[in-house]
């Protein structure tokens, strides 16, 4: 019953979870909108520290940090409704595309409806920016930390440690002042091993099956192929989808044409490259977590055993085997982190994290727009005039009004349609 005041909440966390584009940069300007100045789950203030917090973590950054905003408001049952009405929509989409690839002959989401979705998002990345520089960034150290960070986002952006070695070096940077030391409160709490024992039990043993069931061809051994890939791959990704991207290519393309695989003649996990490449372009033009992809190549790579059932649970298992390492990872560091924070060490260092993790921001704004403004802006395209124009009333809109972000995601789809 104490779940049924909470129902509001979930609402909107699933209206956000089908208007939120753009990717981990893009959802925090709509988390900011949505969740802090609109509903009040959190202020300025806790976002910041919840996204320095999961920006420092591997896994889904903007997914744990919705999960975390759950966790806020209602603890651990809240946290897990939060998670799974977060991933479910962009995972069905994900899931069902590789049951309905094979029957359609083009499915090229970069253009019509879509196309000022990225301006969009830019935008949102913006705003975000914006507010966040108010509440961060107060004297010398923090905005040189500021530009450092914005500077190596932009020039790094695709390099996947680029964004923990920032967070941490900001971290030890704002400790070299010993003024600013917290006020003593109550005393750290008992750290619950809980989740992290899980995390560690689930590793070793989907490691163990897979291996088990791939040398002693068990009938399904695919499935558990599968789990072991997907939750290594949600347990080790730092950077995001950027870096997933390529690890997966790795285990489902290149692996299976090495000379070790072909010559063993192991029948492993693989897929096709334009299936891939499909899957990861549409992935990035619906709205929801990247992670979704999970649910796409566990369906695509289980398509080969010719069984429907097979492949959903392919959806399935890539899904859950994707998200659910981010989620036990962060619900078990947060509290630790919480614990910590109580520390003078600790606490000077949440002013440089909070200040890089601001700098990181800015600088994926310049990063995503560059393409625009050298690319399409330089050669004359009248397409970089409205994405120009898309990206400044986007942040206006935002910053200015108080009309709701998935208006503005719906009107730029509808702008998109109309031109």
């Amino acid at each position: 019953m104490a779940l049924l005041r909470h129902i509001p909440f979930l609402r909107t966390v699933f209206l956000y979870s089908i208007t939120a584009f753009g990717g981990p940069q893009g959802h925090y300007g709509m988390m900011l909108k949505t969740f802090v100045q609109k509903r009040k789950d959190v202020d300025e203030h806790e976002l910041l520290d919840l996204v320095s917090f999961c920006n420092m973590l591997p896994g889904a950054s903007s997914t744990q940090t919705i999960t975390l905003i759950g966790y806020k408001r209602g603890g651990i049952p809240l946290a897990v409704l939060t998670l799974l009405i977060w991933i479910t929509p962009a995972s069905i989409i994900m899931g069902s595309l590789s049951f309905l690839l094979e029957y359609l002959d083009h499915f090229g989401l970069s253009v019509g409806v879509f196309k000022f979705i990225k301006a969009m998002a830019i935008g949102f990345i913006a705003f975000s920016s914006y507010k966040l520089f108010r509440v961060a960034i107060h004297n010398t150290i923090t905005k040189i930390i500021l530009l450092v960070a914005a500077f190596a986002t932009f020039f790094a952006f695709k390099t996947p440690w680029v964004f923990p070695v920032l967070i941490v070096l900001a971290g030890v940077i704002t400790n070299f002042s010993d003024r600013r030391i917290p006020q003593h409160g109550e005393k750290p709490k008992q750290i619950k091993w809980g989740n992290m024992l899980i995390f560690i039990a689930l590793f070793a043993v989907a490691g163990y099956l897979s291996e088990t069931a791939t040398k002693e061809n068990w009938k399904n051994r695919k499935a558990f192929n599968l789990f072991e890939n997907t939750y290594r791959f949600g347990s080790i990704v730092f950077g995001g989808g950027d870096v997933l991207m390529p690890m997966m290519y790795e285990q489902y393309l290149t692996r299976p044409e090495t000379k070790r695989v072909q010559e063993n003649k192991r029948d492993v996990l693989r897929m096709n490259k334009d299936d891939f490449l499909t899957g990861w372009g549409i992935v990035r033009a619906i709205p929801g977590p990247v992670f979704s992809i999970g649910a796409f190549t566990g369906g695509m790579v289980m398509r080969t055993e010719n069984s429907a059932s097979l492949q959903l649970l392919g959806c399935f298992l890539g899904a859950i085997g994707i998200f659910l390492p981010s989620a036990l990872l962060v619900l078990f560091f947060f509290p630790v982190w919480n614990n910590l924070k109580k520390y003078a060490v600790i606490f000077r260092s949440l002013e440089g994290i909070n200040a890089a993790v601001v700098g990181i921001m800015a600088g994926a704004t310049f990063y995503l727009m560059k393409d625009i403004v050298f690319v399409e802006l330089w050669n004359g395209k009248i397409t970089g005039v409205y994405d120009v124009a898309v990206i400044i009333a986007t942040f206006v809109v935002l910053s200015f009004t108080k009309i709701p972000a998935p208006f503005v995601v719906l009107f730029c789809l509808l702008l998109g349609w109309i031109l």
